[in-house]
């Protein structure tokens, strides 16, 4: 009889409620899972433990996922890690993939999404492109994502770089809140 190997995952999300379901929906899977609310029990967690798979939200609280993407690739470089976000932007994709994460999936995802994205080892050269033109709309909130990254999530900042009033900046974000 052919034991399976133990998978050790770490979950990094502060969204209490959608770690604790995707959290018992992968040990149902298999996995082991850890989770870290924050980049400080993420470095905790390394420190004493060692992971084959990580899934990391892309906003965590007032911080960014993204530094938790490179610290994980440069603890393991062979861990294949997956980027979920509410608020996925082309900018903030790109510099997952750069960073080291294998896939970057837009909330809401589930289990059967992240193992999918876990079984991905090459890009797809068939994939389809779209034939719909991005709306402006689109092409605004992806601008206020990536500024919202490159300030570090900093809304009077973004605001700023943006040429637009704060309130304004909070107006929209209040309309398609970032998590």
């Amino acid at each position: 009889m052919k034991l399976e190997p133990s998978r050790k995952l770490v979950l990094v999300e502060d969204d209490e409620t959608f770690a604790r379901t995707l959290l018992r929906s992968l040990e149902r899977r298999g996995y082991q899972v850890a989770l870290a609310r924050s980049p400080g029990e993420l470095d905790t967690l390394l420190e004493t433990h060692g992971f084959e798979f990580a899934v990391v939200d892309l906003k965590l609280g007032p911080a960014s996922g993204l530094p938790c993407v490179a610290k994980l690739h440069a603890h393991d470089p062979a861990m294949q890690i997956v980027v979920l976000t509410g608020f996925a932007s082309i900018a903030t994709a790109v510099e997952a993939i750069k960073l080291g994460a294998r896939h970057y999936l837009a909330k809401p995802s589930n289990a059967d999404d992240i193992e999918a994205a876990f079984g991905k080892t090459e890009g797809n050269a068939d994939e389809p492109i779209g034939a719909r033109p991005t709306s402006i709309k689109t092409l605004e909130w992806e601008r206020i994502n990536e500024t919202l990254a490159a300030t570090g999530f900093n809304i009077s900042e973004t605001a700023r770089q943006l040429g637009m009033h704060r309130r304004t900046l909070a107006r929209k974000l209040g309309k398609r809140p970032v998590k």
